[in-house]
């Protein structure tokens, strides 16, 4: 299957979408279920990374919080201008 206009100009629209809100939005709280599953899978190894450990009192334990750098939304909304960009520069299918 090749890959057409409509495609890239979807994938284009994805990563618009994703990177936007990876600019608006600074912190992501998991919850229980997403929490443990890192915990149980990479234990104490992701203290120093991305993902920090967030202690809330009568919830169920430490709740891990995603702090996505802000390059990493402009890079998105970068790379998603360019597909849209190519897709409409495709001549159109069929």
């Amino acid at each position: 299957m090749d890959i057409n206009r409509n495609h890239w100009f979807f994938l284009g629209l994805v990563l618009l979408f994703v990177g936007a809100q990876l600019c608006y939005v600074h912190s992501f709280v998991l919850n229980d279920e997403s929490s443990r599953f890192l915990t149980e899978k990479f234990g104490s190894k992701l203290e120093n990374t991305l993902i920090m450990p967030l202690e809330m009192a009568g919830v169920g334990g430490p709740k891990r919080v995603i702090q996505p750098p802000e390059w990493i939304g402009w890079s998105l909304v970068a790379v998603s201008a360019v597909l849209v960009l190519h897709s409409l520069a495709m001549p159109k299918p069929g």
